[in-house]
């Protein structure tokens, strides 16, 4: 007998994204420099979900956020 080969796939497999990945037709972020964000101060204040972040630079210019 006979078996009949398996059914086409209506999307090949290499124009899928993978586990994890975004889709391709998703805009890319948005991108700010700290100086932006910073706006010539040393620490900001960012609410994110009702909640009070501080983003700060270290001396070695470097960025912490803290909650």
């Amino acid at each position: 007998m006979l078996s009949k080969p398996p059914p086409k796939d209506p999307v090949p497999m290499t124009d899928r994204p993978r586990a994890g990945e975004r889709p391709t037709e998703t805009a890319p972020p948005i991108l700010l420099t700290s100086h932006d964000v910073l706006r010539g101060q040393k620490s900001v204040a960012i609410t994110h979900n009702g909640a009070l972040y501080r983003l700060q630079t270290t001396r070695q210019g470097k960025l912490i956020l803290t909650k």
